[in-house]
């Protein structure tokens, strides 16, 4: 299985609303010991082994609205499909710590997600986005996005993105059903 977070390269995204999809791999690769920082693809990967099976985590470094470059790359490299594909992504029309996981669907409006499915073909990989909020009466979602949380979000940030890894972890162990029983 690949475990992909989508967020923006570089020191000036880092802690951005936006990247709360590099912050939940990270979250979890800390979990499973992994080390996600050998470049391949196009992006920053690790190896993870949970329960006896082999896992590729991996944060493309192509920016947001080319993710899919990456991750068609990397399924084509590690000669897998989208059925063995999970993308952790932010969402705007989520509350900020709302978590929502789904074994297939339409990008929703999100670039990243738009760029899987144009590069896949298919929309048929399962993705857990973590509500970011709106930001302002659902206006200037792009400063909204790549803006950082503010100190007074920090604690529900940190829920979420343990909420989250808890998720991928069940899923892992008890497959997509079990986990959106339990988190949705």
């Amino acid at each position: 299985m690949v475990i992909v977070g989508l967020g923006n390269p570089g020191l000036r995204y880092g802690g951005t609303r936006h990247n709360v999809g590099f912050m939940a791999l990270d979250l979890f690769a800390s979990r499973t010991h992994a080390r996600v920082r050998r470049r391949w693809c196009r992006s920053l990967v690790g190896d993870a082994r949970i329960s006896g099976r082999e896992f590729i985590l991996a944060k493309p470094q192509t920016f947001m609205n080319a993710s899919g470059e990456a991750v068609r790359e990397i399924l084509m490299r590690s000669k897998t499909g989208p059925p063995d594909l999970l993308v952790i992504c932010d969402d705007v029309n989520l509350p900020l710590g709302t978590i929502r996981l789904r074994p297939r669907g339409s990008a929703g409006g999100h670039h990243g997600l738009e760029s899987i499915i144009h590069c896949l073909h298919s929309s048929d990989f399962a993705r857990l986005r973590i509500g970011i909020g709106e930001g302002r009466n659902g206006r200037d979602v792009i400063p909204h996005v790549l803006g950082r949380f503010h100190k007074s979000e920090q604690k529900r940030v940190d829920e979420v993105l343990a909420r989250s890894v808890d998720c991928v972890e069940l899923l892992i162990s008890d497959g997509i059903e079990a986990a959106m029983n339990a988190f949705n």
